[in-house]
């Protein structure tokens, strides 16, 4: 009986494909590697531009193409969280930090101050947040904002009102739901509070 002939290619096909896969898996794992540093060079940057802003400096750019400026700091010291927010809350932003939505309140100011931030990143810690806890936020002419939580809440994307002029000093907090899914939604997860 004649043996089958082989193809010159077929010997090739199966290490080409492995290599192929290795060298994909080495490039996720680049990738990964690359935004953690970037996270953390830019932390360390936009905590340098919060320092001259407190010295008295106007508006300072955490890095020369930035097309932000640090807005204020928000601490939650219960859950070891104090992150830098940036001003507007554009997803170029957020990729660096949580955002002030433009034309909402500033710190402390009546009306609601606004926040936005990735769950998966800055805004992770809002899933441990209950009513009650507390919440600080710094203004740019160093002034500390207690808030206290008075409610967390799911809605839809579409709920303009989560971000709307309120009576009182309001800090909302909002971010992506569900809070675990690697996926879009279109639902928010919205944590409230006033100043005390």
């Amino acid at each position: 009986m004649e043996k089958p002939k082989r193809h010159k290619c077929a010997g090739f096909i199966v290490p080409v494909v492995l290599l192929l896969v290795a060298g994909c898996g080495g490039i996720s794992i680049g990738y990964g590697v690359f935004i953690k540093c970037k996270a953390i060079v830019a932390e360390q940057l936009l905590r340098g531009a919060w320092s001259q802003i407190l010295e008295g400096k106007k508006s300072v750019k955490p890095w020369p193409w930035a097309d932000t400026s640090a807005f204020a700091r928000l601490q939650v010291p219960a859950l070891g969280v104090d992150l830098i927010v940036l001003e507007g809350g554009t997803g170029r932003t957020l990729a660096f930090g949580p955002g002030h939505i433009d034309g909402s309140a500033r710190p402390g100011a009546p009306g609601n101050c606004s926040i936005i931030g990735h769950r998966d990143t800055s805004f992770h810690f809002l899933a441990d947040m209950s009513v009650g806890d507390m919440v600080y936020v710094v203004s740019r002419s160093n002034v500390k904002f207690k808030y206290m939580v008075i409610e967390t809440k799911v809605v839809s994307d579409r709920d303009s009102w989560v971000t709307a002029f309120t009576d009182l000093r309001t800090l909302t907090l909002i971010t992506c739901y569900p809070l675990d899914s690697p996926f879009p939604g279109n639902e928010r997860y919205v944590v409230r509070a006033v100043l005390v």
